[in-house]
């Protein structure tokens, strides 16, 4: 005959000998946790309709402010579970309002939190309640998902419309190409955007704007746009570009004094579309060591003995490097130790690439609205992981 153990002798081991179904505990915590939120819940919301009414239940008393009139129903989705029957107490004059659950809310602010974080992680608005579903005990509908991140609407206008500091040295501009749904189909819209580096190192992503086309126009209103804010380019050393022409137009006329860096990647991509195929690699590889140069002075000699060497093999390619020449020098005014960062856009790319990973899943925005949000996600994650760096 098996001894039993004291309860005070019992050990974990032992205890865990009692689940008779090891799989589904994490469900059964889950259904108490929820149970007990619910306990908690609904006692705190009676104990504030005993304060309002100053009198508890079956209490009579001449100072008591009012009567109880029952309670009605309602499904409250949390982090810790779905209660599909939280009770809520009301007054007999209808003025009482639980501090715990606001009128008409069926959702916890952490689930909206949620939702919104996984909708900004690059979930289409129709997968988020399939993913949540599990976590929740619920299914978040599309509308709902929608309707929730709408709410990041007030935070976009806020990052376009805050001011800025006019402490950039270095200024990146660049534009990437993403699609949205309009009335008439599914058409490409471009995001301008601008990212600085500051006196002391700092990196910031300045703004973004989305524009149905790259010209003057848009890129004049955009720098514009940054001009009013603060950015008046007092400290401006250098404007790195891909080259674009309507943009060279637009900084003519906002930044028309600070020097121009032509991206050596946009350039050399060019150079390599004029080239055979059997001559790319040697022809680019002596190519980089013009801008790998110690100084401007050598630079200019290795882009002389480079067009010496290709001018007649390959003329289209060599027209395409020198056209910027000047501009692809730009860079050796700058300080040595920031040559390397300031001679491309690869700053600029890296959040591109960010951008398009995170929208990959879901092919295409619905709206411009939610191309803003998403945008202003991957901007404001950034600026908040360089901070201080």
């Amino acid at each position: 005959m098996a001894s039993v153990k004291a309860l005070t002798d019992l050990t974990l081991r032992d205890l865990w000998r009692e689940v008779k179904d090891p799989a589904t505990l994490w469900g059964d915590i889950s259904r108490e946790t929820t149970r007990a939120v619910k306990n908690l819940l609904e006692n705190r919301m009676h104990d504030e309709l005993a304060d309002y009414l100053r009198a508890g239940r079956y209490v009579r008393l001449r100072s008591r402010r009012g009567h109880r009139n029952g309670s009605y129903y309602r499904r409250l989705t949390t982090t810790y579970g779905t209660i599909p029957d939280l009770e809520i107490p009301r007054s007999r004059d209808g003025r009482f309002r639980p501090s715990v659950v606001d009128r008409y809310q069926q959702r916890t602010a952490q689930v909206d939190t949620l939702i919104r974080a996984v909708f900004l992680g690059g979930v289409s608005t129709r997968q988020v309640g399939a993913i949540l579903a599990p976590l929740l005990d619920d299914t978040i509908s599309a509308s709902t998902v929608s309707t929730v991140t709408k709410t990041l609407d007030r935070a976009v206008d806020a990052y376009h419309r805050r001011p800025l500091l006019d402490t950039s040295t270095y200024l990146f501009l660049d534009a990437v190409s993403l699609r949205v749904k309009t009335p008439d189909g599914t058409r490409r819209r471009l995001v301008l955007v601008a990212y600085g580096i500051t006196t002391t190192g700092q990196r910031e992503l300045l703004d973004y704007r989305l524009v149905r086309q790259e010209g003057q126009g848009t890129w004049e209103a955009f720098l514009t746009t940054l001009a009013c804010r603060g950015l008046i380019g007092s400290r401006l050393q250098l404007i790195t570009t891909d080259g674009q022409r309507g943009l060279h137009t637009a900084l003519d006329l906002v930044y028309p004094h600070v020097p121009r860096q032509a991206c050596w990647v946009y350039v050399l991509r060019n150079v390599a579309q004029q080239l055979r195929v059997r001559d790319r690699e040697r022809c680019l590889h002596l190519a980089r060591r013009i801008y790998q140069a110690r100084d401007r002075a050598t630079a200019e000699r290795a882009l002389q003995q480079w067009v010496r060497a290709w001018r007649r093999v390959a003329p289209k390619a060599v027209a395409c490097l020198l056209r910027d020449w000047e501009a692809l020098l730009a860079f050796y005014h700058a300080p040595a130790r920031d040559w390397r960062r300031v001679r491309t856009t690869n700053a600029i790319e890296r959040v591109f690439r960010e951008i398009r990973r995170r929208t990959r899943p879901m092919t295409c925005f619905t709206n411009t609205a939610s191309c803003e949000r998403i945008v202003f996600a991957i901007a404001s994650a950034t600026n908040k992981r360089w901070e201080g760096r």
